[in-house]
Parts: C-alpha cells; structure tokens; sequence
C-alpha cells in the first residue's frame, strides 16, 4: 500500500481520486484510500499487480480532469484550516470592525479584499464576527459567501502567496535595503500574491497600490531568518492602523507649523510673490528632500503632493516631533482615481445625481460604509449629503495628512485689465488658511463662501449681494473656456439651488471659503460640477 501510495504521489501533486470508475478498485485492500494525492511523473516501476492496476487506471483519466482534482485536493487541504469557511463576494473590500457599527470609522481595523477568506466565528443580524489574517472582528454578513458559494468562488481565488511571519515588514519598490524605496508595511499574518522569488526576496503583485504593479519583500534575512514563507493559500485581512498609516508615506516627514500657512518656493529665498509655486498650510505633511542654511536662514526642500520646492524651516517641524504632531492633522480622506465621479444624495446607485467631484483632488471622509463613504462638500445646507461609491476601485480611501497646494500668484501684466485682475487673485489668496464661520464677512476672523467674496470685491469697490445665489444674478455670464481670474464660479446644491461661490485665481483653480473643516482654500475649479460663471469685474 506505501508503495501504490508512492506511485500515486509522484504522479499527480495531491490529488483526489473521485471517479466511478475507482470504485472497481475497492477490492484490491482499499487502495482506494491510498492512492488519493499525487504529483509528477512515474519514478518507479510498478512491482505488483495491483499497482499495476492503479496505474492502468489512472492513467485513463483525462488530464483536464486530473487537473480539475488536483486543484479541488489543493482547495480542501486549504480550506479544512477554516471551520467555518466564508469568502468576500465584493467589488473592491469590505471593512473589519471592533464591533458590528457602520457609523464609527474609529473602530475600522482592517479590510477584506475581494475574494479573501475568513472563518466565520457567529452570526448577528447584518454581521459576522470573523477572524482573518490574526484579525478578530465584524464585517458585513451580506458581502461574505458561505457553503457551495464559498467554495466555487474560493477555488478561484487560491494563489501562491507571501504570508509575513514578522512583526512588520517594509514593503520596497526595489529589492535592496533603502530607506528611499519602502512604499509600505505588510504586518504578521498579511498574504500577498507571489509574483517570483528571486534569493532571499519576494517579487509580489502590489494590489495596494495604485501607483505600483509590483513590489518587493526580503523574506529571508542576511543570517538565513524567517521573515516570510510561501505558500499556496487564500488571501486573507489585512490590518490598518488608520493613523499611523498616514505616516508610512513618509521616509523623513516635514510639518508645516504656523498659523495660515508657508509660501512654497521655488529657490531657498525669499523673492516675493515672484518665485511662489505652493501654499504650505498648518498641518500639511512632506517629503524632506533637503536643507540649505544661507543669509536668510534655514531652508527646507519638500516634496508635498504635487508641490515641490522650498519653505523656511522655522515655520515647520521634523523628525519625532513631527511625526508625533501629525496624528493630531491625520485625517479620513478620499482620493478619487477617475476623472469624474458621480456623486449621489444616499448611499445606494438609484440615488439621485446631484454633482460630480473630479480625480486629483483629495475629499474628507465624513462617515464611511461598506462599499460607500459620505464625503464633505461645501455645501452650507445639512441635508446636502454627498456619497460616493468606493467600488471598483475608484476611490481610494486612507488616513492621510493634507498636502501643499500649488499656487502660482498672477504677476504683473502690461494690460491693466489684467493687472487689475491680478491683483484682486493676489488679495484674495493672502487670506488662506483663515476659518470658515457661516454668516462671517470677515477675511481674517471668519467668512463664509460669499462673504469671502463680497469682501474681498468690496476691497476693490465691486459691491456684491451678500448670499451666493443672489451674486450669481451679477455681473455678465460667462463660459468656461472664457474665464479670467477674478470671476466667481457658482455650484448648486442637490436640489439644484446655487449655495456656493469661489473665486478663479487661474490655472484651473479657485480660492473659496470652503467649510468650516477646510476654511479658506484653493480647490480645482471643478472639484465639483460648476453650473455658472460670472464675470462681475468688467472687460
């Protein structure tokens, strides 16, 4: 029996034998029950009748069907470590929680791909208390298959993975040890699909990033330890540390640490409005790239989203002191990965409509579901909800620190129409940073969107209505491909009713007088659907 059990196995790479016509064999002294996994080709020659038997008939099953056994064999072998097994059936991932509340983002702990497995430890209404990649929590029970489903959709989803077996492991865009290349953390227990192992490293697929394909981990250390084996498995949860998360993009962070904000410019000195090209403001994060000390002082070189330049160093913190300061700016935040994406009045797709929101730019998450978030717009009006669907990959959404916004202030113009303009744009943009307060017209101690802009036109005589809808009723229409800095661009609440207004500084943005989250800001001009444009300067 060993020796048929050999024969099979160097055959066939754990394979079940389930086929009617097996059933013939019973009589040989159950060598049925032995002869149930395999792999390769025949090593030996067969030396007993029986085994010769074995082999005739093995050899008569078709390969697609042995194929098809020997990956139903592999499926249970690694679905017997579930005693409950549960697969995720969803367009992208569900949360895990510390308790059955979709409201609390604070007790989300972790994610669950599409696809990924979980054992199932009790059932309670709308959730399932599960366990997963060393995860204990609670998921929605409707987006997770169990029974035949489970197994159907499991099958397709068992792959070869990296599964870390160390505390935490620096996930690399390279494979070589350097500060500069980790893009991210795998934590104990995480599986990610092997792509090649090439020495003591891992090639994987980086489902983690949009900006990667692939990336890399050092599963074994210089002195021949452990950091990671592979295996044939299910993917399985994947912890967040929401907060920390918005450090690990960070190899040498830079804060930005004053009141307002820090001109962002583009050589280590101070020039003006001439050689800005961002807006640094309190509680931004950065990449510190470099430090040059000269006649004005100390100097930092930062990279912040799509800002890079230099900001005076006095108004900014490093090192521990920045990362412990971070966590208090840390916010839920959703990066849009299309270039339009509806948004709609409830969670649900037959929800109305009511505007779109535009890739590159980043939204606060206000409260986040499964499959949802409720982003915040600036919209005044508290029924104004605004939900966007986190599937299919569209949305990104992370705990993530604000980022610098470029800004290039109008210079001097030899039109004096322009220069007018200019200098109304320029006026404008000193006040960012400054608070939202509803009903406030004042630039400095609270505004809101349209007592920003009456105030900041009643600077330069321009007299405005004091409500957005009624100061779009001023001035002259006008079209996006005419707009000039200095116009006011109007949105619309979901009910269609206009209910902000901010002021186009040029290069496809606005400075308005956002929310009371945001305060006075720059945004894309589109950063939702504008449904008017006013020119009330004059030619």
């Amino acid at each position: 029996m060993r020796r048929v059990r050999h024969l099979w196995e160097n055959r066939f790479s754990r394979t079940r034998l389930i086929i009617a016509g097996v059933a013939a064999l019973a009589c040989a002294g159950g060598i049925l029950h032995g002869i149930r996994t395999g792999l390769g080709s025949w090593s030996t020659e067969p030396e007993t009748k029986e085994e010769e038997e074995t082999i005739a008939v093995i050899e008569t099953i078709p390969e697609e069907e042995l194929a098809e056994m020997r990956l139903q064999e592999e499926f249970d072998d690694i679905a017997s470590e579930y005693a409950n097994l549960g697969i995720v059936d969803v367009k992208g991932y569900i949360n895990v929680r510390k308790a059955p509340d979709s409201v609390d983002m604070k007790n989300i702990i972790g994610q669950l791909n599409d696809g990924a497995a979980c054992d199932i430890l009790e059932e309670d209404g709308d959730w399932a208390h599960i366990r997963s990649g060393g995860i204990d929590g609670w998921a929605a029970s409707r987006y997770i298959l169990t029974g035949e489903e489970a197994v159907a959709k499991g099958r397709e989803n068992v792959a070869e993975r990296v599964i870390i077996d160390e505390p935490v492991l620096n996930i690399r865009s390279a494979p070589e040890i350097d500060p500069a290349n980790v893009v991210g953390k795998a934590r104990q227990g995480e599986r990610y699909v092997l792509i090649k192992e090439e020495g003591d490293w891992a090639r994987i697929e980086a489902d983690f990033s949009d900006a990667l394909d692939e990336a890399w981990l050092k599963i074994r250390g210089d002195d021949g330890s452990v950091n990671a084996h592979v295996a044939k498995a299910l993917d399985e949860a994947r912890k967040l540390d929401l907060r920390q998360m918005a450090l690990t993009q960070y190899d040498n962070i830079v804060l930005a640490y004053t009141d307002g904000y820090i001109n962002v410019r583009e050589e280590p000195k101070d020039e003006g409005i001439k050689n800005i090209c961002g807006k640094f403001l309190k509680g931004c994060g950065g990449e510190l790239l470099d430090t040059v000390e000269n006649e004005s002082g100390t100097w930092y070189k930062i990279k912040s989203g799509q800002v890079t330049g230099w900001v005076s160093a006095k108004y900014c913190l490093t090192g521990q002191s920045a990362r412990d300061t971070a966590l208090d700016y840390a916010v839920l935040t959703a990066f849009v990965n299309v270039d339009a994406l509806n948004v709609r009045a409830e969670p649900s797709l037959d929800a109305k409509v009511w505007t779109s929101i535009t890739k590159n730019q980043a939204y606060e998450v206000i409260t986040q579901f499964d499959g949802w978030v409720e982003i915040g717009l600036d919209s005044e009006d508290e029924d104004d909800k605004a939900f966007i669907s986190t599937r299919d990959n569209n949305v990104e959404v992370r705990y993530g620190l604000p980022e610098a916004t470029e800004y290039y202030p109008a210079v001097e113009a030899a039109n004096a129409a322009a220069a007018y303009r200019n200098s109304i744009v320029n006026y404008a943009c000193q006040f960012i940073g400054n608070p939202y307060v509803w009903g406030g017209t004042s630039l400095t101690r609270g505004c809101d969107c349209s007592g920003f802009t009456q105030s900041v036109m009643a600077h330069f005589g321009i007299s405005l209505p004091r409500v957005s809808r009624d100061q779009a009723k001023s001035g002259q229409k006008v079209t996006s491909d005419q707009m000039k800095p200095g116009d006011l661009v109007f949105y619309a609440n979901r009910s269609g009713t206009i209910n902000h207004v901010g002021i186009y500084i040029g290069n496809g943005q606005v400075v308005n007088a956002a929310s009371r989250r945001a305060g006075i800001k720059i945004y894309r001009w589109n950063y939702r659907t504008p449904v008017a444009i006013r020119n009330v300067i004059g030619p």
